[in-house]
């Protein structure tokens, strides 16, 4: 792809990183997930693989093709987003499959947000939320600690119709980027996640008629700038950084109004979001565009290399089911702040 005039290399910025050109196949324009997964090449060796999904309900989802997503995709972790759900559904993937299984559901109402996070890898230690009084309530982060990184799987608050709730948002976006900068201070971090913001205008179809909807103020893109450049080092939009020209082939979230997904209508609000010493692990970040119908968002995979001091993946033939155990936060009633005070499966 030829660079266009809402590029964000300005914003991203030169460095070792290589970056990429988008392949100019037509975006596909499905809402329904796919029948066959064959396009989904094998990981790359050395690597791990991270995904990163909104569900938009996980039991809605699962009728809608999640679940074959997930065997073809076959992440060693994967963080999930409003999930909606009420408890822990223990019995949805095979602890097998994935023997670590965290679960943070919201306690202000029913079917509302909540995370979820499915590992392969035994974590060091898990946190839930941000121990910060007020906003550790619906559901939203959940930190795994693994050998050479910190994990944190998030699903950001939306600003809400009308923005009724900006003022929430912004104070997230301070607590967050301080949350990350702790857990920086022992390992680097994968932020990851459902972050509820178009950060440049290559990020959203229509950023003229949007410049006061939630998730493209000045106020949520100027948050999220402020959080890239925040910590003992600053950190990156993984995906931008070697895709710095992508338009569309970049979004993850088209809405079911309107038609959107045939027109491609669509935002990229789902990012990894590494600490600057990670990226030079990145092999490749990937929008899973063929992925849709299960949610109105798509999939995001991440590869990382693999460091001294990280964790093999536990092989599922050697994993029974009794060793795993699912934590659920949302039964807490006060709740780490840090990754080092989280809770390791039995």
């Amino acid at each position: 792809m030829t660079a266009c005039k809402r590029s964000a290399e300005d914003a991203v910025g030169p460095d070792s990183t290589v970056k990429r050109l988008m392949t100019t196949a037509p975006l596909p324009t499905n809402k329904t997930m796919p029948t066959s997964y064959d396009f989904i090449a094998a990981k790359p060796d050395g690597c791990y693989k991270l995904v990163s999904y909104n569900v938009n309900s996980l039991q809605a989802a699962c009728k809608k093709g999640f679940k074959e997503y997930l065997n073809a995709e076959d992440p060693d972790v994967i963080c999930l987003q409003e999930t909606k759900a009420n408890q822990p559904m223990a019995f949805l993937v095979s602890k097998k499959q994935y023997p670590f299984q965290y679960w943070h559901c919201s306690k202000t109402k029913k079917g509302y947000a909540g995370t979820a996070v499915f590992s392969k890898i035994k974590p060091v230690s898990v946190a839930y939320g941000l121990g910060t009084t007020g906003l550790d309530t619906e559901g939203r982060v959940i930190s795994l600690e693994f050998g050479s990184f910190h994990f944190v799987a998030c699903y950001v608050p939306n600003a809400g119709e009308k923005l009724v709730r900006l003022a929430r948002r912004m104070e997230w976006d301070v607590r967050m980027s301080e949350y990350l900068t702790g857990l920086e201070a022992t390992k680097p971090v994968v932020y990851a996640g459902d972050l509820n913001v178009a950060h440049h205008e290559v990020d959203l179809a229509r950023p003229d008629t949007n410049k006061r909807s939630a998730g493209f103020t000045v106020e949520e893109r100027n948050g999220f700038t402020a959080l890239l450049s925040g910590g003992k080092h600053s950190r990156i939009d993984a995906f931008r950084k070697i895709y710095p020209d992508a338009l569309a082939e970049g979004y993850t979230y088209f809405g079911y109004r309107a038609n959107c997904r045939e027109k491609s209508v669509g935002w990229r609000l789902d990012y990894f979001v590494v600490s600057q010493p990670l990226m030079q692990r990145i092999t490749d970040v990937i929008v899973r565009n063929e992925c849709y119908g299960a949610s109105d968002h798509v999939p995001i995979v991440l590869y990382l290399k693999r460091a001294e001091g990280d964790d093999a993946i536990t092989p599922a033939k050697d994993t029974p089911d009794q060793e795993a155990s699912v934590d659920n936060a949302s039964a807490q009633d006060s709740l780490p702040s840090t990754a080092s005070a989280g809770i390791e499966p039995a």
